[in-house]
């Protein structure tokens, strides 16, 4: 996976919750959002 560029707009990106529903980055387009990652290597 590409990094991504510092002050750049991230690529657009689809992924599921547990519940299979998809979610994509596009959809909160303009609007505030957080997006937090967990490392599971360490948990």
């Amino acid at each position: 996976m590409p990094g991504v560029e510092v002050n750049k707009q991230a690529p657009d990106f689809a992924i599921a919750d547990f519940n299979g529903k998809e979610f994509r980055l596009s959809d909160y387009k303009g609007k505030s959002s957080v997006l937090i990652v967990l490392n599971r290597g360490f948990i």
